[in-house]
């Protein structure tokens, strides 16, 4: 699994802080860990505008409770190191795709997660490469924050979500955001991840 993370300029710090503080959270929730321990994959992937995407955690094999929390830990203490640009959600599929060729393993199922708080602006436009994606199995799922585009979730319908079984969340506001990352891990952890 990737998580694909937006840090364009429509996310403020403090934002960014409580996206970094709630996906930590969720990870560690006892349902979520119980699913993803000993079955999963996981990376980390910071993204903004064109040409503004980082791995913030290469692939990591969740073997343990202990991987797991170290995975989650490095998460709520992750650097806002891209700049925060426009949106550039076709070039982060590009780089979620590009990080899933390199996975250590033989994977079951294939899932990014893309977390934004806005439609792509800027680069190559997110629906031929989440076509293209989707046909090699993939499934790229969202997490819409609604509190600057309240259809936010018709454009991730339409450009961005698509594969095996896809389907996208919304939050409100960042402060829901625990709470909605909880709900989309916990539908997500049905079998083997990567």
């Amino acid at each position: 699994m990737v998580l694909a993370v937006d840090g364009s300029a429509s996310v403020t710090y403090d934002e960014f802080g409580l996206i970094a503080g709630g996906m930590a959270a969720a990870l560690k929730d006892p349902t979520v860990a119980a699913g993803l321990t000993g079955t999963s994959i996981l990376s980390l992937l910071l993204w903004s505008g064109s040409g503004q995407q980082e791995v913030m955690t290469p692939w990591t094999r969740i073997g343990s409770a202990a991987d797991l929390a170290a995975f989650a830990d490095g998460v709520d203490n992750m650097p806002r190191t891209v700049k925060a640009g426009t949106t550039a959600i076709g070039e982060a599929l590009l780089a979620a795709l590009t990080l899933l060729g390199q996975v250590p393993a033989v994977p079951r199922r294939m899932i990014v997660d893309v977390i934004g708080d806005g439609r792509s602006n800027d680069g190559i436009a997110p629906g031929p490469i989440r076509d293209r994606m989707a046909a090699a199995g993939i499934t790229i799922n969202g997490l819409c924050i609604l509190h600057e585009e309240p259809d936010l979730l018709k454009s991730y319908s339409e450009e961005v979500i698509g594969g095996p079984d896809a389907f996208a969340v919304t939050c409100r506001t960042y402060q829901d955001f625990t709470e909605a990352m909880r709900q989309k891990l916990t539908r997500e952890i049905k079998g083997p991840i990567v």
